[in-house]
């Protein structure tokens, strides 16, 4: 194969697999407010479980 073809078939190769490696970071990056906000909210849920059940104590007047 003639070194010039097979330099083009490189660059697009390049250009191909930058072009996903693009898109695979900005999916990354907008998937991760939602895990955020889900780990957040599971821990309200935990902190509010423990408060709901956490036995009261008694105050003698």
């Amino acid at each position: 194969m003639h070194i010039e073809t097979l330099l083009a078939l490189h660059r697009v190769r390049l250009a191909d697999l930058r072009a996903q490696a693009d898109a695979h970071r900005l999916a990354a990056m907008a998937k991760r407010p939602y895990e955020l906000r889900t780990r957040i909210g599971w821990t309200l849920v935990e902190v509010g479980l423990r408060l709901a059940a956490a036995p009261k104590p008694s105050v003698a007047h």
